[in-house]
């Protein structure tokens, strides 16, 4: 059985046509589609709405009032999408939610949205930096950013890059202390940490083969990645960082790597959104635009 909305529309062909042949033309459908249509609308109502023998149809007293209701219904429907239709066409506008990490969030979607909303003025941003998770119910999220393994399955997520980590300090440290040449060494030198404000401990040093290590007491702790990675830059102890924020000091020598067969497996970087239904334009360019430019190493350096 057809739905009533494509009921309603075959039978406003019907009553305006010379014919339900005449009708079917028009909407491109088989004749019997618009018989079809005009019985079941007719049972569904419990009113004759043709008068129809072997050579002739006519409408009926009934089929005329319904066809001119109808007819005004469908036309605020139709209007209803003309306008989606006319939005689109006139640009993507229109507020996106998103959430991100902090430091990739500064550093690299800033500059990605703002590109972005040079090509389509008409964009706003909502943008919720957390390096913890975020709800995306409760806050709405339209597209995310995650660092690490991404849990929950119902989200559509493209990973995009893979960031290694590297243990690094300055060269100034390292003549102090000498190079490290395993975990005991790094025991008696000066490391950083990031703070994990859920348990009030120290995020632990992710290793190769899945193995952890934990700075017993840091020489500098802060419940902020960028505070942590400015520690380091400063000379203030060893640090395990993130590619995206360490290339830049390797490159110029302001850090060097230590420790290379500790480093664990890349962590991927995914562009996410929650929903699996239809996406409105103005998600769909911002999900594009941030999986596209995360992915460019020109715009997301990886490797010294």
């Amino acid at each position: 059985m057809l739905n009533r909305l494509e009921m309603l529309r075959l039978f406003c062909a019907a009553a305006e046509a010379r014919s339900f042949k005449e009708a079917a033309q028009r909407l491109g459908v088989a004749p019997q589609a618009v018989t079809r249509a005009v019985q079941d609308l007719e049972a569904e109502l419990g009113e004759l709405l043709f008068l129809r023998n072997t050579r002739q149809s006519r409408i009926t007293e009934a089929g005329e009032a319904l066809a001119a209701q109808a007819k005004s219904g469908l036309e605020g429907i139709d209007a209803i999408f003309r306008k989606r239709r006319q939005r689109e066409a006139a640009g993507i506008e229109g507020l996106v939610r998103i959430a991100a990490p902090v430091a990739p969030g500064e550093l690299y979607l800033v500059p990605l949205l703002a590109r972005l909303r040079a090509q389509h003025p008409g964009l706003r941003f909502d943008v919720r930096l957390s390096d913890a998770s975020s709800d995306v119910i409760d806050e709405q999220i339209d597209v995310g950013v995650h660092f690490g393994f991404l849990r929950d399955s119902r989200y559509v997520a493209r990973a995009v890059a893979r960031v290694p980590f590297y243990i690094v300090g300055t060269p100034a440290l390292i003549a102090q202390t000498g190079v490290p040449r395993n975990l005991a060494d790094l025991e008696r030198m000066p490391a950083c940490a990031a703070l994990d404000t859920r348990t009030g401990k120290p995020w632990p040093w992710f290793l190769a083969g899945g193995a952890q290590w934990t700075p017993r007491q840091p020489a500098f702790l802060a419940n902020d990645t960028r505070a942590e990675f400015n520690a380091v830059l400063q000379g203030l102890g060893f640090g395990q960082i993130a590619g995206y924020l360490a290339v830049a000091s390797l490159r110029s020598g302001a850090l060097r790597a230590v420790l290379p067969g500790l480093a664990p497996s890349p962590w991927n970087i995914s562009i996410y959104r929650p929903q699996r239904g239809p996406v409105a334009a103005r998600v769909r360019a911002v999900f594009d635009a941030l999986a596209g430019g995360f992915a460019d190493p020109k715009v997301l350096p990886l490797k010294p």
